[in-house]
C-alpha cells in the first residue's frame, strides 16, 4: 500500500503532466486556422482556433464610401463566423486532449 506522501507525489506528477498536455494543446490551437465568410465570400477573415485574427480580405467591389456601413457589418459577420468555427475546432482539440489524458468528456480543467 502506498503512503500518503507517495500518493500526493503521484497526484502532483499527474497534474504536471496534464498541465503540460494542455499547454501543448493551447499552442496547437494557435497554429490551426479557420476562415469566416460573409457577403457570399466578399469578406473573409482567417483566425487561429484561439481566435487570433491572421488576415482580413475584402473584395474590391465593397470599397465604396456609400457602402461603408455594409462593409463594416460584413467584417463583423465574417469575424463572428470565424469565431464560431474557431470555438468548434478548439472544442474538438480540447476533447481529444482530455480523452488522451483519460479524463471524462466535458471535464472542466481547473486552470
Amino acid at each position: 500500500m502506498k503512503s500518503m506522501e507517495e500518493m500526493i507525489q503521484a497526484a502532483q506528477q499527474a497534474a504536471e503532466t496534464i498541465q503540460k498536455q494542455m499547454n501543448e494543446t493551447q499552442a496547437k490551437l494557435d497554429s490551426l486556422e479557420v476562415e469566416g465568410l460573409s457577403g457570399g465570400g466578399l469578406v473573409k477573415i482567417r483566425c487561429s482556433a484561439k481566435g487570433r485574427v491572421i488576415a482580413v480580405s475584402i473584395d474590391d467591389s465593397l470599397m465604396q464610401l456609400d457602402e461603408k456601413q455594409i462593409l463594416e457589418d460584413l467584417v463583423v459577420a465574417a469575424y463572428n463566423d470565424a469565431r464560431v468555427k474557431a470555438d468548434s475546432v478548439a472544442g474538438e482539440e480540447l476533447a481529444k486532449a482530455q480523452q488522451g489524458m483519460g479524463l471524462p468528456p466535458g471535464f472542466k480543467m481547473p486552470f
